[in-house]
């Protein structure tokens, strides 16, 4: 690793934990309320949301003023090192609201081929997993700890996740349902979570659709260092958002694909 990579490493740990101090005293308040993002449907954003962000920004603008940002609630703002910090404040409004320690903040740092580091922080539980650079790690209540992902080779043996039963699309619920069915086990609602639990060897295959890049920039950074292989449904790069398919090792994730790409 070297000296830069090391900084780079420190500056998001000072977001991340930026960010849990802004966020904590919102979660499980009697006065949290959200607003909603749509005229149709329900996106939820809190003042834990906002602060959040706005918390790892002042990071950055002390210590990394050259880079550029995308961030969810505030927008892109452009830097001229060629570095973009992609932040998510709090993936997961929807279980923050309804007090699941299921959400995290989600931090990666991407150049112009996608995420070369990345952070999945879960700050209720106190857990930190870390992606990139030569890093694959987690820490939180049980110290700290080597993250990889496990060699599950079958897709019956696999346990499988995604946030939403629905997923997306009836199309894209009928992907996910064909491979869902040859698994051993389908659990659902853990947002940014379930891609921790992939890269840390507790699960083998989360399937989603309809992401944004911030939802997904991090986890990929952090399942890769970990061992393991995240694409769309095609087998391209993710890095962009939309359908992600995340596996455990290249034989899931084949076995996984072909069954998705029959649709």
């Amino acid at each position: 690793m070297t000296s830069e990579q090391n900084d780079l490493i420190v500056v998001a740990d000072a977001m991340a934990d930026a960010a849990r101090a802004a966020i904590l005293p919102h979660f499980r308040s009697s006065t949290l309320t959200a607003d909603n993002k749509l005229s149709d449907g329900f996106d939820p954003v809190t003042v834990a949301d906002r602060a959040a962000e706005q918390a790892m920004r002042a990071v950055l603008a002390e210590h990394r003023p050259q880079d550029g940002i995308f961030g969810e609630e505030f927008g892109k703002s452009e830097g001229c090192s060629g570095l973009t910090w992609v932040l998510d404040p709090i993936d997961g409004t929807r279980a923050f609201i309804s007090g699941t320690p299921t959400w995290g903040v989600l931090i990666a740092l991407s150049d112009e081929n996608g995420p070369i580091y990345g952070v999945i922080d879960q700050p209720y539980i106190g857990e930190r997993f870390r992606g990139g650079f030569g890093v694959a790690e987690a820490d939180g209540p049980q110290g700290m700890k080597p993250l990889k992902t496990r060699g599950t080779a079958t897709l019956a043996e696999a346990v499988i996740f995604t946030t939403f039963p629905e997923v997306g699309t009836e199309a894209e619920r009928a992907g996910f349902e064909r491979v869902a069915s040859q698994t051993k086990l389908t659990r659902y609602g853990m947002d940014c979570y379930a891609y921790a639990l992939l890269a840390a060897g507790q699960i083998d295959l989360v399937i989603e659709a309809g992401l944004n890049a911030y939802d997904i920039q991090a986890p990929i950074a952090v399942i890769e260092a970990a061992g393991g292989v995240v694409t769309n449904w095609q087998g391209d790069p993710a890095h962009g958002g939309g359908q992600v398919l995340a596996a455990a090792n290249k034989g899931l994730h084949a076995q996984a694909l072909a069954l998705l790409q029959e649709g």
